[in-house]
């Protein structure tokens, strides 16, 4: 599979989930173990250009496919749009849940890159924040949407 632009070849048991392959195999901590069963979206990985819960994925599943975690959003000290836009509206608190939120906004925008405010929430509807932090992530996605319309769209 290919992780963040990077071919990694490991050996994994067939009941090893994708979360697991790269936490424990790849060495990339971005996705996060919170609830462990689909529910809170933590774990949220781009898999081939969509984005779904690595906790629920097998590894398997994955063998031959393009995968971006919220490491692949950094390039060269510079951040991508959606993770500069949570950092600027303090759209974070403790983290464990931002790098799922980042990678389905991102999955959001690289589908629509016009999208509007309601579209991106919608795409956010599998995330939860225990700390509560939504109205700072509304401001992000309400400066990423404007960034858009000023683009053209």
């Amino acid at each position: 599979m290919s992780v963040n632009g990077t071919k990694v070849t490991t050996t994994v048991e067939p009941r090893v989930t994708l979360l697991d392959a790269l936490r424990n195999y790849v060495d990339v901590t971005g996705p996060k173990r919170v609830c462990d069963r689909g529910t809170c979206g933590a774990c949220t990985v781009i898999v081939d250009g969509k984005p779904i819960y690595s906790c629920t994925t097998l590894a398997l599943e994955a063998q031959g496919k393009k995968i971006e975690t919220a490491e692949s959003l950094n390039q060269g000290g510079t951040l991508d749009r959606v993770p500069a836009a949570f950092v600027k509206n303090d759209a974070q608190q403790c983290g464990f849940c931002t790098p799922g939120f980042v990678m389905s906004m991102k999955a959001c925008f690289d589908k629509n890159p016009n999208a509007t405010p309601a579209q991106v929430e919608e795409a956010l509807a599998g995330n939860v924040c225990r700390c509560g932090t939504y109205q700072q992530m509304r401001d992000a996605i309400r400066s990423l949407c404007k960034a858009s319309d000023k683009k053209g769209g």
